[in-house]
């Protein structure tokens, strides 16, 4: 969620290592001093995780040790090449009974990149075909490199566009321009030494406010007094960097059970909004998509509060599975309201299904698959003090001028992102080309035209003039989330991912269906045929 002006500088960052948890007493604690309705609960019934199919952490674990002994057979029927393996990244049993499983590929021995494949089988055992991220034959010469690595190289073979070559991949870690780490994948060509592709790691967030009214939070009762450690969801915890760039800082602890007073000159207040918001996002996941935790094996990634000083900016590093948020300009204004929150995780998310490639059409469905999963976020915590819009960063007022940073209705309010595709959407900021996913949501939910929900108007055009009917916000990510999960893979670009939506939508409501329809008119209605 990068802001579209900012005043940039440099920081740094260490990843750490996440925290193990310890079976410990859990109780409800109290937060801030502002009245909000509280966080809707895990146990809310909704048909949507039904309809999707419910995969717990253990099923998962079991479906993922079978189809790794498989493999060999999978590669076999798939009809790789000999020295090709496969290396299961993710099984999805569906409500039909229809398994979805993710591979890596290597070749003798070398990573693969752009190699991922999803094979469907049918609950008969009958295959369903297969999404794979290229179609060439994987094949080099040599798997021995004519030029000599960098010290910190791994070869690899890139898949990822065109002919498959012998390169390295290179990481190279620093600071981006406003501060955020960076962590720059680079892949060369080990032959030539030419540059194949590159994309950032970090995966970044903005805000410039916390407005998460009084919430109720799940805490840990330890020694004398208790800590945010939410033992209700995977363990999830909060710690304190106290303007720090690296490791995890404090775990945030507390007497009494009352945390924060509701302003950015408590440092606690931070750290309640980051912890309610990571609670949202997972009850979110639960009961709407029918995943357990954002990785799908019952973990909690960890959040990090008050890094570097004035950064404007928040960040998700699947490196250490984490969130991490800066305090804004004047390091009172943490940017942790709810949106940004499941935004961030949302990118994790990405990284454990597809794992979409951060750079062109697909890091802008990357970045849109964080707005979208971010709004339902908003939507689903039903908080008064910051009720669900399709407004991105509305409350964070990052332009100066009460704006929000993006518009899913028309997104190009902003000055910069995309309402329609086109053949350059490509070569845009992620966080612009973002834009025409974005809108393809909004019109996919709601509809076209001017029209009021909640306390905000909208008025959402279309390419060709067409008149959209939306099918509901439930119906649209939970279409979103299927095709993420077992069609996209991590070069989908926005034509494929009109076709995933399509087999989403077919799976979950019929060829014939309603919403099926509504996918292709929302499709069309952005220019994407």
């Amino acid at each position: 969620m990068t802001p579209h002006m900012n005043t940039r500088r440099a920081a740094a960052l260490a990843a750490a290592a996440a925290m193990v948890v310890v079976g410990i007493q859990t109780g409800t604690a109290t937060a801030g001093s502002r009245t909000a309705d509280d966080t809707a609960s895990s146990s809310r019934t909704v048909a949507g995780a039904t309809a999707l199919g419910v995969n717990t952490a253990t099923q998962r674990a079991t479906a993922l040790q079978s189809a790794q002994s498989d493999a060999p057979a999978a590669a076999k029927s798939l009809g790789l090449g000999s020295q090709e393996k496969l290396i299961v990244r993710d099984v999805i049993k569906d409500a039909h009974g229809t398994v979805h499983t993710r591979y890596e590929r290597t070749y003798a021995g070398l990573p693969v990149l752009g190699g991922d494949l999803v094979t469907h089988t049918a609950a008969d055992g009958a295959s369903k075909g297969v999404d794979k991220a290229t179609d060439a034959r994987i094949t080099v010469p040599s798997t021995q490199p004519k030029l000599k690595a960098a010290a910190n190289a791994r070869t690899v073979v890139w898949a990822g566009s065109g002919k498959p070559a012998l390169a390295f991949e290179t990481v190279k870690t620093g600071v981006q321009k406003d501060g955020t780490p960076s962590r720059l994948h680079v892949i060369t060509d080990a032959t030539t030494g030419k540059q194949l592709h590159s994309y950032e790691a970090i995966e970044t967030g903005t805000g410039n406010s916390q407005y998460s009214g009084e919430v109720e939070l799940s805490t840990t009762e330890s020694g004398s007094g208790f800590e945010l450690t939410d033992g209700d969801r995977g363990g999830h915890k909060t710690y304190d960097l106290g303007q720090g760039e690296s490791g995890t800082g404090e775990l945030v602890t507390d007497d009494d059970d009352t945390w924060g007073d509701g302003t950015g000159d408590d440092g606690q207040t931070a750290a309640v909004d980051a912890h309610y918001g990571a609670a949202a996002t997972w009850d979110f996941y639960k009961s709407e998509l029918g995943r357990d935790g954002i990785a799908g094996d019952g973990k909690a990634a960890y959040s990090r509060v008050h890094y570097s000083s004035g950064y404007v900016n928040a960040f998700w590093d699947d490196s250490c599975f984490c969130m991490t948020y800066g305090d804004g300009a004047d390091d009172k204004s943490a940017l942790t309201a709810v949106d940004v929150a499941g935004h961030e995780m949302s990118h994790g998310l990405t990284a454990a299904t597809a794992n979409l490639d951060y750079a062109g059409e697909s890091g802008g469905l990357n970045e849109a698959t964080s707005d979208i999963f971010g709004t339902s976020v908003e939507f689903f915590a039903d908080n008064a003090t910051d009720p669900g819009d399709y407004l991105i960063g509305e409350k964070l007022d990052i332009n100066g001028d009460g704006t929000p940073l993006r518009y899913m209705d028309e997104p190009s309010k902003d000055g910069g992102s995309a309402d329609y595709w086109d053949a350059d959407l490509g070569d845009l900021d992620v966080h612009y080309s973002s834009g025409v996913a974005n809108h393809f949501f909004y019109l996919l939910a709601e509809g076209s035209g001017a029209k009021t929900i909640g306390d905000v108007d909208y008025d959402s055009p279309t390419a060709d003039g067409s008149t959209v009917e939306g099918i509901g916000r439930q119906a649209a990510y939970q279409i979103w989330y299927k095709a993420l999960s077992v069609y996209m893979t991590s070069s989908t670009d926005y034509a494929d991912a009109r076709v995933a939506t399509e087999k989403a939508a077919t799976d979950l409501f019929g060829a014939d269906s309603t919403e099926t329809a509504a996918v292709d008119a929302a499709w069309t209605a952005v220019n994407v045929k």
